[in-house]
């Protein structure tokens, strides 16, 4: 179960990028309110709120199983039981809460707050990703 729920959680998170850009980009020229905000912004933002919640609970999951996540003395001095128990899963929590919010936003039509709390995410998610090159024993997949 534990492999199944990694790769899952790995293949979703980009997904999740995709939809993360296609929705930014989608409301970019629509913050000055001229262009209106459409029925379709506004499905693509409910997909991307879903993927970050399907990803949420995957990663609770995870949470819950990985060798990564320990809960001892030595938590905060290795990098990545500190990276995997606090740091990834503070920051996807946040990405989570500002990507609710932007569709809050997006629900009301409003195009600028939508983009910028799903820009905000997009770089918090960015940061908080365990990429091969910071060497915290993750790969692309």
């Amino acid at each position: 179960m534990y492999p199944a729920l990694t790769h899952s959680h790995s293949g979703l998170r980009w997904i999740l990028l995709i939809l993360l850009i296609l929705t930014i980009v989608s409301v970019f020229g629509k913050r000055n309110g001229q262009t209106p905000f459409t029925e379709g912004d506004r499905k693509l933002s409910l997909f991307t709120l879903i993927a970050a919640h399907l990803q949420a609970v995957l990663g609770l999951g995870l949470y819950f199983m990985s060798v990564k996540v320990e809960f001892s003395s030595n938590t905060m001095s290795n990098s990545v039981f500190r990276f995997f128990t606090v740091e990834h899963t503070v920051m996807m929590l946040i990405a989570i809460i500002l990507i609710t919010l932007g569709y809050g936003h997006a629900k009301k039509g409003n195009a600028k707050r939508v983009f910028l709390f799903y820009l905000i995410a997009l770089l918090v998610i960015l940061v908080a990703i365990p990429w091969p090159f910071r060497e915290l024993g993750a790969g692309w997949m």
